[in-house]
């Protein structure tokens, strides 16, 4: 006997993606990178692994972001995994702070190229821009991994239907 379809959330189709969405769980990260003298950071949750050989990840960000074109010119990022602590930084990185303000929220060093990176992080990934796509209204900007900083002990900031909040494992 067939299975009845599932019923619909939603008239409009991108309304109905958009409802699915909020129901998967990502990492919340602050994604950093440097242009002259200017550090940039936003905060992002479309970012995921794509390769273990070579180590590669993805960040996807919407063009009309403010740090869109910045990361189109730049070569280095960071992708800064926050953990349960960070909500009001993420907070910051997520449009209530702008420019540099952004980063008097945390304790933030920064690598040999000049990038900046949040020190109580759960991890913090250093990649090498290496190709860009792009697809609708984002850009899938391609990172290779030069280096990895991990951090002993935290846990997550996860963002899903709305709200943020700690992982806590079963």
């Amino acid at each position: 006997m067939p299975t009845a379809a599932p019923p619909m959330l939603h008239a409009d189709l991108g309304q109905q993606f958009r409802a699915a969405m909020r129901k998967l769980a990502s990492t919340v990260t602050v994604v950093t990178t440097r242009e002259a003298d200017e550090h940039h950071g936003m905060a992002a949750t479309a970012v995921t692994s794509l390769s273990a050989d070579p180590p590669s990840l993805l960040v996807c960000v919407n063009r009309t972001a403010a740090m869109h074109d910045t990361l189109h010119r730049t070569q280095e990022f960071c992708v800064n995994l926050l953990g349960e602590q960070h909500g009001p930084l993420c907070d910051a990185f997520g449009g209530k702070l702008h420019g540099a303000a952004r980063f008097g929220v945390g304790v933030w060093a920064s690598d040999d190229n000049g990038v900046r990176y949040l020190t109580d992080a759960p991890a913090n990934i250093f990649c090498r821009l290496e190709q860009q796509h792009s697809y609708g209204t984002h850009t899938i900007f391609i990172g290779r991994v030069e280096s990895i900083r991990v951090a002993d002990e935290g846990l997550p900031l996860l963002y899903s239907n709305g709200t943020m909040g700690g992982f806590r494992p079963l």
